[in-house]
């Protein structure tokens, strides 16, 4: 059976080709890829030398053990700087204005490499000593743009699937999760009856999690091509397919299916409440989990939070690499800072790894590294759901539009769901045109 790894890949990759022999708005000065010669030792002295490190709010704790760590092995200063949210935005505005970090975590997917100019304003990073250390196809899964490695994977890439109460399944005789989309609704619908809220998602501030409402249930179309289609200008999110996705979404949220707080609830709110039983259920992806261990230990984690991926046909993840799960190094004009960032890159895969996955309680990317004993199960799952998951839009499409921030605006009552999709493909088309896709 084909990998579905190296199919997202594969589609991946070839977008980023196309688009890239279109009309490269990176083309420039791209220097040559690193090779292994020029990546220093893990250890080297960096007395004197300070690196920033951008994160977003849901990423900005994830460095920490491993900033400690380097900051003592080579004397470095390593300041992690949160961007406002919505981060890649933000990131994009400050970058477009010359204001680079040393390093930073970004969604590693073709779209969103392509969106930050990779092979002008990023270090390539082939020839890196740790890239051999990648358990199974986790080295080829995503971080490429036209052949050119520019990102570091260093945690399971996220899945976007259902996170569940235990006890408030059980509390409903909930004996089995379901095993497709409507039986899925089937559940949600018999836990409204008891009077528990089956769903929560949130609407202020910055909602991303609303796309992935819409995402899983792209699924079986996804696999059917769907995100090629989209990219060739065959097919569009005004067409049935997505739009009536959208529609879904509106039909569940005006049945009344979500936590009534939609409208002013946050991400922060998401996870305390699921946690707490006063919701069953939230999908989600990995960064969201990781609210969960600041909230809970292991122990109350592994009694109270299951995961499941769900599909219209069945349990199949919608996979989708965000930018909790990988790191990019720019280029600055400092050589010395520059072989500095991909110093710490070698050290957080290499000697700090370990460190790394156990302060974190994450499973590992690293044959040599065990996972740590107190991963989580849910987070167990979510890896393991990786074996057959199918691209997310990001991950498949040429180009990333604001589909999360036209659902914003659905639930705030300001776009109908047909608004939705017309904003979404006007901003696909001109996204695509912009990077010389052909078709647009």
């Amino acid at each position: 059976m084909k990998n579905p790894f190296l199919t997202v890949v594969a589609a991946a990759t070839l977008a980023a080709v196309t688009l890239t022999a279109c009309s490269d708005p990176g083309a420039g000065d791209a220097g040559e890829p690193a090779t292994a010669s020029d990546w220093p030792a893990q250890d080297a002295d960096l007395n004197g030398i300070t690196l920033t490190v951008w994160a977003a709010q849901n990423s900005n704790k994830v460095p920490e053990s491993v900033v400690s760590a380097f900051e003592s092995s080579t004397g470095a200063t390593v300041d992690v700087v949160t961007i406002p949210d919505p981060y890649e935005q933000s990131v994009q505005t400050k970058v477009a204005t010359g204001d680079k970090p040393d390093l930073a975590f970004w969604q590693p997917t073709a779209s969103q490499l392509t969106a930050l100019n990779a092979r002008t304003n990023l270090q390539p990073l082939d020839g890196a000593p740790w890239l051999d250390s990648y358990s199974g196809d986790l080295r080829g899964i995503t971080g490429i743009l036209d052949e050119t490695r520019y990102a570091a994977l260093i945690t399971t890439p996220a899945v976007e699937g259902v996170y569940y109460n235990k006890q408030v399944f059980e509390q409903a005789g909930i004996t089995e999760t379901p095993a497709n989309w409507d039986e899925f609704l089937a559940v949600a619908r018999k836990l409204k009856g008891e009077n528990v809220t089956p769903f929560f998602d949130f609407g202020a501030g910055t909602p991303w999690a609303t796309q992935w409402w819409v995402q899983v249930q792209l699924a079986d179309a996804a696999k059917d091509g769907l995100w090629e289609r989209v990219n060739q200008n065959q097919e569009k999110f005004t067409d049935p397919t997505i739009q009536k996705a959208i529609d879904s979404y509106q039909g569940l949220i005006e049945e009344g299916l979500f936590n009534q707080n939609l409208k002013t609830a946050t991400f922060e709110d998401q996870g305390a409440a699921l946690l707490a039983g006063e919701a069953a259920m939230a999908i989600q992806v990995n960064s969201f989990f990781g609210q969960l261990q600041s909230l809970a230990d292991t122990d109350e984690l592994n009694e109270k939070i299951g995961f499941f991926p769900i599909s219209p046909s069945g349990n199949v993840g919608t996979f989708i690499p965000d930018q909790s799960n990988a790191l990019v190094a720019f280029r600055t004009g400092d050589a010395e800072r520059e072989a500095a960032a991909r110093q710490l890159l070698s050290f957080w895969l290499g000697d700090g790894y370990a460190g790394f996955v156990e302060a974190q309680s994450t499973v590992s990317l690293q044959d040599a590294v065990p996972t740590p004993a107190g991963v989580p199960q849910a987070l167990l799952d979510v890896h393991a759901s990786l074996g057959d998951a199918v691209g997310s839009m990001q991950a498949l499409a040429v180009a990333n539009p604001d589909l999360y921030l036209n659902l914003g605006d659905l639930i705030q009552g300001t776009k109908t769901s047909q608004e939705v999709a017309e904003a979404t493909q006007a901003q696909f088309a001109e996204l695509a045109k912009a990077i010389g896709t052909e078709g647009f």
